[in-house]
């Protein structure tokens, strides 16, 4: 038998990251999340993931009100993947598909000033900073060190993928200045989930197909494109 009890019922994915991860959230809580397994593609273990999640939760796909999918930035085919994953599951269910970034959710309920970072390869991060939740740096890519010259004098926390890969290069420039979250990677299709709630509860009824990936970094195709 399904839940049946909750106002609203939401399954959020999460393939901003290579493990990614899925999770019920009702009525503001997170009932139960699972990272994914980094060493299976997101494409082969989707729907699997989410066939687990709900048997779990002894709950049917049927029962679910909403969806709420990451939208980046991530790898770019991670982000293809989960985007269109969860546009067919609201399509097929005819249920609202909220989006979701990533750098909302590292910040989600962290005080003071918080430095989210999402590893983009090549050297760089996917960077945004908040303050008490609100954006207040707006989203780019760059080099470790160029971010760590900004905020040498007001140094934030760092949260995020990025700022465990290059927590050596943090602790190097700040000293003991330099701040961590815990965990510095957390899960984060639960908060997605919870966030997409919020926005359910204004009255957001959004579009599956209006969803659209936040990239930051233009893809490879593209430079290549404006370079011919």
């Amino acid at each position: 038998m399904g839940i049946i009890c909750h106002d609203v019922l939401i399954l959020s994915l999460d393939t901003t990251t290579v493990a990614g991860s899925c999770a019920l959230v009702a009525d503001g809580r997170v009932l139960r999340e699972q990272a994914g397994d980094p060493a299976i593609s997101q494409a082969a273990r989707l729907p699997g993931d989410f066939v687990a999640l709900l048997a779990a939760e002894r709950v049917e796909l049927r029962d679910v009100d909403a969806f709420a999918v990451g939208i980046g930035p991530g790898s770019f085919t991670g982000l293809r993947v989960g985007i269109a994953a969860m546009q067919g599951l609201a399509v097929a269910m005819g249920k609202p598909l909220v989006g979701v970034s990533a750098f909302d959710s590292l910040a989600h309920e962290k005080e003071g000033r918080v430095a989210t970072w999402i590893d983009a390869w090549r050297g760089e991060v996917f960077a945004a900073l908040y303050e008490n939740g609100r954006e207040v740096e707006a989203p780019s890519v760059e080099p470790p060190a160029r971010l760590l010259g900004r905020h040498a004098d007001m140094p934030p926390q760092f949260t995020g993928p990025g700022a465990a890969l290059y927590a050596a290069e943090i602790v190097g420039v700040l000293g003991d200045a330099a701040r961590f979250t815990e965990p510095v990677v957390p899960l984060l299709a639960g908060t997605m989930g919870v966030l997409a709630g919020s926005l359910l509860a204004e009255g957001a009824r959004p579009l599956p197909h209006a969803i659209r990936p936040l990239y930051v970094r233009r893809s490879d195709v593209e430079l290549a494109r404006d370079r011919a």
